[in-house]
């Protein structure tokens, strides 16, 4: 099959990676499933540098549904994680006094009914738990809730006032000796002495915060962090770390070369949603056929991916809280893990619905995860569409990754392109082969009808036609006359070139008697000039007459009459008659002398009979018109050149013989 149509054009083109076709080689009309410059939201640098820009594009927060990330490849981004860092570590600290006081009323409650009546009750909480653990004092309580209280105020402004050097910031030696008592506190290596006078305190400034920051939830309290590699995939190279020196030192150690040097980190969620205690993550597919205007059809079945080993935030193993099938397909289940879980590690979406209709909690798909889902689809496409290198009959199918926390709501972890269309699991084998059947309908089946059935995709957003705004600018006229340039005027060239042959040419046999041109010895040459200058080039058809015959006395020489006539010359008369189209009598006549003019000149007379008077050059003597080429001299050659004749055959020309005068 493939030799048969080798040589043939394909009108859509179907490739994993995008560079092996050559985009700019392609015709209009075909298609291809990839566009250019989508590593603005591809990549997890990408992503985590431009979703910051979606306050100026929508009236949205991107922290909604992006858990916060960082770039570590420039200083400047290094310590704005290490800040995060810092003030994440300040709010576990008021996280932990309030979950300690809890787990302590409730270890008190069950020792005072396991006790009964015996009055030997021990006395409940962690800081009186045995030799074990050290006590930290209530300073560190103190010190963490000043640390919040300046997060609170800088995200109300209050700081705009105030001078840097009047600040009450922790130096670095406080923020270091904070950070190694919250390690021991988290580890169960330490307790805070006399926390539950801090409860109250703690509450009220967790509230504010859960106020101001949208993923105060997902924190949790051992301040995890996922480290990434900027442009790989399939989580390659992905570790979790609760360590700042040790995520420092990691980037720090990297030798790469500068532009492969990049590692993001992003906070991880450290709450989410689990099903039967183990975690997952949802694969949402979206198709985009248009960046302008853009246009997202978003796919109405997903599935969900699961992991071989129970959810632990003691064990930071990348195989309990990466859900990606490229790894977990390399690893076995847990023995620990629940058999309702099925062993190939994947749900559709339709046996998810099912899962929360049966824990009472049907409205949560429809009303929380599925609507949270498109929007940040959305407001990602919309970020991007920017930087996108859009081509007109181009579509992408990508795959969005989604993890849920525990209030269902979904955070966007990252954007593949290419998402595998492998059929590794029988849910696979069912959905992508269905995905691709209807991404055929809707980039092929919609161009000759837009009412076609689309399978299970649904248009998510369409852009709406931006018209160009009114123009209130005056308008510009420029008025005036033209200027040109005056046409330079130059004498015309006489044409004529006299022969031997022509000036051995019988004398014609005049029917009128001669006439003689009386010319100052020098007027002659300008005057004729002037006069050629203002006449019209005229060609005319005439029929020579009859060759004169010689005397039988001798030989009639031709002589300059300038010398022997005082500068007169005489021209035989003729007969002319304008021949069009072959006929003579549609064109012009020339009359016999008695009709002519008392100047001298002939009147020819139209067809019709209307007479029509030849103009002549000024300055040149009645009998002029009387004169012949074949009268002249060489003198008289170039005079009547100079008149702008050309007289053609240069040669004794037979009787009746049709030649063309051009004057």
């Amino acid at each position: 099959m493939s030799r048969l149509v080798k040589n043939e054009m394909p009108y859509l083109l179907w490739t994993v990676r995008r560079d092996v076709v050559d985009h700019h080689s392609l015709h209009g009309d075909q298609m291809l499933n990839h566009y250019g410059r989508t590593t603005s939201f591809t990549t997890k640098i990408g992503l985590c540098l431009n979703l910051r820009n979606l306050p100026w594009y929508v009236q949205a927060n991107p922290d909604s549904f992006f858990p916060r990330c960082y770039s570590l490849c420039s200083e400047s981004e290094k310590q704005e994680f290490l800040d995060d860092f810092r003030r994440t570590v300040a709010s576990s600290i008021l996280k932990w006094v309030v979950s300690h006081q809890d787990c302590s009323r409730s270890k008190a409650r069950s020792s005072k009914d396991e006790a009964g009546d015996s009055g030997s009750g021990s006395r409940g909480g962690a800081e009186d738990a045995g030799p074990g653990p050290t006590g930290l004092p209530g300073q560190l309580v103190d010190t963490a809730c000043r640390a919040c209280q300046a997060y609170l105020g800088q995200r109300e402004h209050e700081d705009i006032d105030i001078p840097e050097d009047a600040a009450e910031d922790l130096t670095e030696d406080a923020w270091d000796a904070l950070t190694q008592q919250y390690y021991a506190l988290i580890r169960g290596d330490a307790y805070i002495s006399n926390s539950r006078h801090y409860l109250s305190q703690c509450q009220a400034l967790l509230n504010k915060i859960s106020s101001v920051n949208p993923q105060a939830e997902i924190d949790g309290l051992k301040n995890i962090w996922i480290v990434k590699p900027a442009a790989k995939s399939r989580g390659r190279d992905i570790v979790c770390m609760n360590h700042v020196e040790e995520i420092l030192a990691l980037v720090a150690a990297d030798h790469l070369p500068a532009k492969d040097n990049k590692w993001v980190v992003q906070k991880y969620i450290e709450t989410p949603l689990l099903i039967y205690d183990t975690k997952f993550d949802i694969r949402q597919w979206f198709l985009v056929t248009d960046w302008n205007p853009l246009t997202i059809w978003f796919y109405k079945e997903s599935y969900l991916r699961f992991s071989t080993q129970r959810f632990s935030l003691d064990n930071l193993d990348s195989a309990i809280h990466l859900c990606n099938n490229s790894i977990q397909k390399h690893l076995q289940n847990d023995e620990g893990r629940s058999p309702q879980l099925p062993p190939h590690n994947m749900w559709s979406s339709s046996r998810f619905r099912e899962y929360l209709q049966q824990r009472g909690q049907a409205s949560a798909w429809g009303s929380v995860i599925y609507p949270a889902m498109k929007r940040a689809v959305a407001h990602t496409m919309r970020v991007a569409q920017g930087h996108v290198a859009a081509r007109r009959n181009s579509f992408e199918l990508f795959g969005a990754d989604f993890v849920l926390g525990r209030d269902f709501r979904p955070w966007l972890i990252e954007i593949n392109s290419s998402p595998t269309m492998h059929a590794s699991t029988p849910v696979t084998a069912q959905l992508c082969a269905q995905v691709q059947e209807d991404v055929i309908r809707v980039v092929v089946g919609r161009r000759d009808d837009r009412c076609c059935d689309v399978g299970n995709f649904e248009l998510l957003w369409r852009q709406p036609a931006v018209g160009l705004p009114p123009s209130h600018a005056s308008d510009l006229c420029v008025e005036g006359i033209s200027v040109r340039r005056a046409q330079r005027h130059v004498p015309p060239v006489s044409r004529f070139r006299g022969s031997s042959s022509f000036l051995d040419t019988q004398p014609l046999k005049g029917r009128r008697p001669a006439a003689s041109l009386d010319l100052a010895p020098r007027a002659p040459r300008l005057a004729l000039q002037r006069a050629a200058a203002r006449s019209h080039a005229q060609v005319l058809a005439c029929t020579l007459p009859d060759p004169l015959k010689r005397p039988r006395g001798g030989h009639r020489q031709v002589q300059s009459l300038h010398a022997d006539s005082g500068g007169k010359m005489a021209f035989p008369p003729c007969d002319f008659r304008h021949v069009v189209n072959g006929g003579p009598e549609a064109g012009l006549k020339a009359v016999s002398p008695r009709h002519a003019d008392p100047d001298g000149l002939p009147s020819l007379k139209t067809a019709k009979g209307a007479v029509s008077q030849q103009p002549r050059p000024p300055e040149v003597p009645d009998d002029a018109d009387r004169m012949w080429p074949g009268h002249l001299g060489q003198d008289s050659l170039s005079l009547w050149g100079q008149l702008g004749c050309v007289c053609t055959p240069l040669r004794p020309a037979a009787p009746g013989t049709q030649v063309r005068l051009s004057t």
